[in-house]
């Protein structure tokens, strides 16, 4: 650094940049916006929600988890990290766990979409929603959803021969409350029941 060049020096001209920047940026008000930001033409889509036929008018980009929430009023899915990080927004499509976040709405059309709502077999829970009762493999309950549509889809994919197999294929869903070991105990348990 110069000897002339102050902190001080350095302060000014970078605030007195932002200045500039800021003017700039208020007198050029007619520069379009990206396309990211245009708004889309919202389209029609239909999905197969446990059973169930939900006609939605939605934004192109909208996400599985979104339409669900918002538009199809299934609020069982959890909105977590929206990035695919944490897995509470996890249903089946098709008997596939997905990421419903990281999934468009408009993709699923002619789907079968599971949530956590549909489950279990009419009132008799599915053995992992009991198993995680019994076991209490929950706290909060906020990540419970995922973790049980993980869980069953975990022992229909046979990953379920031992406990370091179980935690391998669940790891992508976090629980803040660090009930691990209470959620691979169910899953073990209800593994053994189907």
């Amino acid at each position: 650094m110069s000897p002339n060049v102050t902190r001080r020096v350095v302060l000014a001209a970078t605030a007195g940049g932002l200045v500039l920047h800021e003017r700039i940026g208020r007198a050029d008000d007619t520069t379009p916006a990206p396309p990211s930001a245009l708004p889309q033409k919202a389209i029609d889509v239909e999905l197969r929600v446990n059973g169930s036929r939900f006609p939605l008018n939605i934004d192109p980009r909208t996400s599985l988890l979104d339409a669900l929430r918002e538009q199809a009023g299934l609020t069982g899915t959890k909105k977590g990290c929206d990035r695919g990080a944490c897995g509470a927004c996890t249903v089946h499509i098709d008997g596939r766990r997905v990421l419903s976040c990281l999934t468009l709405a408009a993709r699923c059309q002619g789907k079968a979409i599971t949530t956590i709502e549909g489950l279990n077999a009419g009132e008799d829970l599915h053995p992992v929603q009991t198993a995680f009762l019994h076991h209490d493999g929950f706290q909060c309950g906020y990540c419970t959803p995922g973790q049980i549509m993980s869980g069953a889809a975990l022992i229909k994919e046979g990953h379920d021969g031992s406990d370091a197999e179980i935690r391998e294929w669940m790891s992508g869903n976090i629980c803040r409350c660090g009930a691990y070991p209470n959620i691979v105990a169910a899953i073990r348990d209800a593994s053994r029941e189907g």
